[in-house]
């Protein structure tokens, strides 16, 4: 349409005005403006402003942190600084970060190596609870008979604060460290057996019964259909016991005294460093996120499109 309006017929192309060239060149232009696609519009630079979706990440976290640091300062100052200010506690953070892997003897050394010893006690008491609470949760989702018979001890044992289990560990296993791995061990199983039992109640009917069909091994059953169904499931339960995990250590060092960060609080408390103590709450804030996110990128990875929303 925009063609048949600005071409002109034959013999008045001769007689036309010197500004027809112009009209031309104006309607070739918009031709070639239209024969653009929207893909090529796209590619056009807009200049230098950021995106609005950019904003729109980043411009709320920073609101909230801002936020965080403003009532965080008028706390301080309504309290006479009895609670440290943000400046002063970065201050302290600097001085405290210069060598976080110092060591003066036992009960002084740095707050890398008290991190380092709470994550040990995570890891070996976390490691034992898979080893338990995964091949527990296939069995019970598997079979009713177990299903029925450990639904009402789990319903009984897992409200149980992960607390009131240290003073059976610490009669049992006589020493703080061992004590502290159990009180993570028996809260981190519940989670793991409760949703691998829950995924493998949900495998539809259909891949048992063809499992039924081919006679495959109860073996087979569980590394070749059983597996790949539940490994959503499992990995929530994972992510989810080791959140609670993170969070118990701390609360349990506390109890018991040693090396970690929960001893590192308790004792910076009786030292009166409250700026510490602050410092210790970020630590554990940012080491509990960092566990949880490597974890939900880990399920992501093995988890079908169908079922991450």
């Amino acid at each position: 349409m925009v063609a048949a309006v600005f071409h002109s017929p034959p013999e008045a192309t001769a007689g036309a005005p010197a500004h027809s060239g112009a009209i031309k060149n104006i309607a070739a232009s918009a031709i070639s403006t239209s024969a653009r696609g929207p893909k090529d519009l796209k590619d056009t630079p807009r200049g230098p402003l950021l995106s609005r979706a950019f904003w729109l990440a980043v411009l709320p976290p920073l609101c909230g942190f801002a936020l965080l640091l403003g009532v965080w300062a008028l706390v301080s100052a309504g309290t006479g600084a009895s609670i440290p200010g943000p400046a002063a506690t970065w201050q302290q953070a600097r001085e405290l970060f210069v060598d976080p892997f110092y060591r003066n003897g036992p009960n002084d050394q740095g707050v890398g190596w008290n991190v380092l010893a709470s994550l040990e006690r995570v890891a070996v008491g976390f490691g034992l609870a898979a080893a338990v609470g995964i091949p527990a949760g296939f069995a019970i989702g598997r079979f009713t008979f177990l299903s029925r018979m450990f639904g009402p001890l789990i319903s009984l044992l897992r409200p149980v604060s992960p607390l009131a289990w240290l003073p059976i560990g610490l009669l049992v296993f006589k020493g703080a460290n061992p004590a502290a791995i159990w009180t993570i061990f028996i809260c981190s199983i519940w989670p793991m057996v409760i949703n691998t039992a829950t995924g493998v109640q949900r495998v539809p009917q259909d891949y048992m019964n063809v499992a039924r069909v081919l006679n495959l091994s109860e073996w087979k059953i569980a590394t070749r259909i059983l597996f790949p169904a539940v490994l959503p499931y499992m990995l929530t339960g994972v992510r989810l016991a080791v959140s609670t995990a993170w969070l118990v250590i701390v609360a349990a060092e506390m109890l018991t005294g040693g090396v970690g960060i929960g001893f590192w609080v308790w004792d910076e408390w009786n030292n009166l460093n409250v700026a510490h103590i602050l410092i210790a709450i970020f630590i554990i804030g940012v080491v509990g996120y960092a566990l949880e996110s490597a974890l939900v990128r880990i399920a992501s990875a093995f988890t079908f499109e169908e079922t991450r929303a």
